[in-house]
């Protein structure tokens, strides 16, 4: 009998996934930790099939036709909140979506009464971006619908991670072997402690190059090797993963000066001009040109940059939809 398309019915695949990480009738997606190297890769197959719907003249699937989506985000964000709205709204999901700023908690409201305002409406799932971490976790113990982690303090982000791979894997038509460089502000980066997760379970090879002021104590335990030359890293890597310094976050202190930081470990003209093998360039966005990147860099590797963006909407289509769409899904359950 052949599998029903999901695309066409709503009706998820029938999927192996561990069934202790699905007794609960409740699944979340709060940490790549929560997904085996084989939910990641059905995932991206998934997604795979999601990307098709985009490029259809009308961009909707009913797959979650009846469910309610909130996207609840207390710390700013354009492309991860636009990318779960289009990715709900294409798979036919009613959508709410509000910010601080436009919320009671702006008034004072704290997180868990904001819940049991969420629980009041009967919604299936709430994503949730927050600068603390560890507040998607707290939310499960609040909320009886999915709750997906779109980015808490510097913690996670484990939907990037996922995009990220998606990314490498159409791009260079893998993911096991890989040699992927992270650089820049490790220590701030949820998404770099994401995709250090999210590779070494795919069996990708991870290289993170910083100053050892950007580095968090024990990184090493995470099965990362580290350098201090980005020259290295572009001699050694296929993908090179680009990180902006989060100044808000840090104060440069950390290094003598943006103009050092560019000339040390930014990947300039001079660095992108002269290398025979050039590797995938990738970031998160949202870019800070002339430090970690030279604008005419970036302009030459837009293309993938915006593709990672793209790849957000399919990504988060298929989480959604493994999540919500059928009978079993991924992630972890109370």
């Amino acid at each position: 009998m052949s599998t029903p398309d999901p695309l066409k019915t709503g009706v998820s695949k029938t999927l192996k996934f561990d069934p202790l990480m699905h007794s609960g009738t409740r699944r979340h997606l709060l940490s790549i930790n929560d997904l085996s190297s084989e939910d990641i890769i059905r995932l991206l197959d998934s997604a795979r099939s999601f990307a098709e719907v985009s490029k259809r003249p009308v961009k909707k699937v009913p797959a979650l036709r009846g469910k309610t989506i909130v996207n609840m985000f207390i710390e700013p964000s354009t492309r991860t909140r636009m990318s779960f709205e289009l990715a709900a709204k294409r798979l036919s999901a009613d959508v709410v979506t509000f910010t601080a700023g436009a919320s009671s908690i702006s008034k004072g409201e704290s997180l868990k009464d904001t819940a049991k305002t969420i629980v009041a409406m009967g919604v299936d799932a709430v994503v949730i971006r927050h600068s603390s971490a560890g507040a998607p976790r707290l939310l499960t113990q609040w909320v009886d619908c999915s709750v997906i982690n779109a980015g808490d303090g510097m913690h996670e982000h484990p939907t990037q991670a996922l995009l990220d791979l998606y990314t490498m894997r159409e791009r260079l038509g893998k993911l096991e072997g890989l040699k992927v460089a992270i650089v820049g502000d490790i220590d701030h980066s949820r998404v770099a402690r994401s995709n250090i997760l999210a590779l070494n379970k795919v069996g990708a090879s991870v290289l993170l190059v910083a100053p050892r002021s950007l580095l968090p104590a024990g990184i090493e335990e995470m099965g990362v090797e580290i350098t201090g030359s980005i020259d290295e890293a572009l001699q050694w890597c296929d993908v090179l993963y680009l990180l902006r310094i989060q100044l808000e976050r840090v104060s440069e202190s950390r290094f003598p000066s943006l103009r050092e930081y560019t000339l040390q470990y930014g990947l300039t003209q001079t660095r992108w001009s002269r290398l025979k093998r050039k590797p995938l360039v990738m970031h998160p966005g949202p870019m800070n040109r002339g430090v970690e990147i030279a604008s005419v860099v970036a302009d030459e590797v837009e293309p993938v940059i915006t593709g990672q963006v793209a790849a957000g909407v399919a990504v988060r289509m298929a989480v959604l939809y493994e999540l919500l769409g059928g009978p079993t899904g991924v992630g972890g359950s109370d």
